[in-house]
């Protein structure tokens, strides 16, 4: 892969930060974007802007045929079975939070039981809490392992006759951990339960295949996979959708409206009321295409090269410590003895570097982690063993700036 060239086509990488070139390894929490996916942002609002579906006239055709178009190539991208079952919402939290509001507040019963991990994000723990107390369902939670994993062995002894709900991240955003989908999938369904997934670090960087994992629902955001932010997918099984029931009332999703009740519209436009994000569902078919011209299988493979070249350097860190499994995906978390995770971020963000650092929104696998936070560096296309070269030299001044210190 081309990484030079690749980030010629991402202007905001071509500056310095704090007299320093920027390195970012921060896409984890959210991607740069290319030219091709600005420059379709910058021609609908010059040339097409309109509402979609409405009107008659051109400008609203041009749009509505850009913005159903974005939902055939999220469809192909992630082998839906029809574009039906391909809702736009402004993101994996959004989506996660329709499931559990317009589907398991109506389906699950005291007794019932949603199986999750202690590697989820808030977004895929919060609303299964707030639909138990709800409905007086039970959460479990699958033990992991000493590396962050988590077994099918474990699965099996926590998924029962009482499971309805196993809610999953695909890769979890702390520890890089790869979940094995299709076959959790399988297990679930021996025991008549539903698989929702959070795709959120998992869609951006590899090949997804709703056919192939077999999961129920699958949520995930542009704004990770070099789309604009404010633009998300929910996939769902047409059967289930068509169960579910919206959480947004209004305009668009209806099909006929009377003094004291209302019937909705076919799916997919039932899960979309009020004007949708039309310039970010263009923004995220333009980032498609950037995306498969370079080769889903070609960046995870990418990524997992700079997983492991980064293990490799920050191993050679004296008091450095790494979480989560050798095999992940393009990030890593480490702490460095005795310096909080913000001000190894400062200390970075000094040499021009960017990472993250907090609990990144997974207190409770904080906990089992047994700390308060950590420094995470994530990889995307536009990186190479360059900036993990830099990244290590600035941890290095860092210790060197905080033993001085103290």
């Amino acid at each position: 892969m081309d990484v030079t060239s690749i980030r010629e086509q991402f202007p905001i990488l071509h500056q310095e930060v704090n007299d320093h070139p920027l390195v970012y390894l921060d896409s984890a929490a959210t991607s740069q974007k290319p030219l091709p996916v600005i420059e379709s942002l910058d021609a609908y609002y010059r040339q097409h802007n309109s509402n979609v579906h409405r009107g008659v006239h051109t400008l609203g055709t041009r749009a509505t045929d850009q913005y159903e178009g974005a939902r055939d190539k999220v469809k192909n991208f992630i082998n839906a079975s029809s574009t039906e079952e391909v809702i736009f919402t402004r993101g994996t939290t959004t989506a996660l939070n329709m499931v559990a509001y317009g589907y398991a507040r109506h389906q699950l019963k005291e007794g019932d039981e949603i199986v999750l991990t202690e590697m989820e994000h808030h977004s895929n723990i919060i609303p299964w809490q707030q639909a138990a107390k709800y409905t007086g369902a039970k959460l479990k939670y699958i033990p992991m392992e000493e590396d962050g994993t988590i077994t099918l062995e474990a699965v099996r002894s926590t998924v029962t006759e009482n499971t309805k709900i196993v809610a999953v991240t695909h890769v979890s955003n702390v520890l890089g951990t790869i979940n094995p989908i299709k076959e959790i999938s399988q297990i679930a369904h021996e025991y008549n339960a539903i698989i929702v997934v959070d795709g959120a670090q998992s869609v951006p960087h590899m090949k997804v295949d709703m056919q192939g994992l077999d999961c129920d629902f699958y949520a995930f955001s542009g704004h990770k996979m070099c789309a604009p932010t404010g633009i998300g997918v929910l996939y769902g099984k047409k059967q289930l959708l068509e169960e579910m029931e919206p959480v947004e009332f209004g305009g668009e999703m209806i099909d006929f409206v009377d003094l004291y009740d209302s019937t909705w519209k076919d799916l997919p436009w039932k899960f979309e009321g009020g004007t949708p994000i039309i310039a970010g569902a263009i923004g995220l078919g333009a980032a498609i295409d950037f995306l498969e011209d370079i080769g889903m299988n070609h960046i995870i493979e990418h990524e997992q090269q700079l997983a492991n070249y980064a293990q490799d350097k920050l191993s050679t860190i004296d008091g450095l410590t790494i979480y989560g499994p050798k095999k992940r995906g393009g990030l890593v978390t480490f702490n460095v003895d005795s310096v909080h995770p913000h001000d190894t971020a400062t200390v970075l963000d000094a040499e021009g570097i960017a990472v993250r650092a907090g609990h990144h929104c997974a207190q409770p696998l904080m906990k089992w982690l047994d700390v308060t936070a950590t420094a995470r560096a994530s990889f995307y296309l536009y990186n190479d063993e360059s900036d993990i070269d830099r990244l290590v030299e600035g941890l290095q001044r860092a210790k060197e700036y905080f033993g001085d210190v103290f």
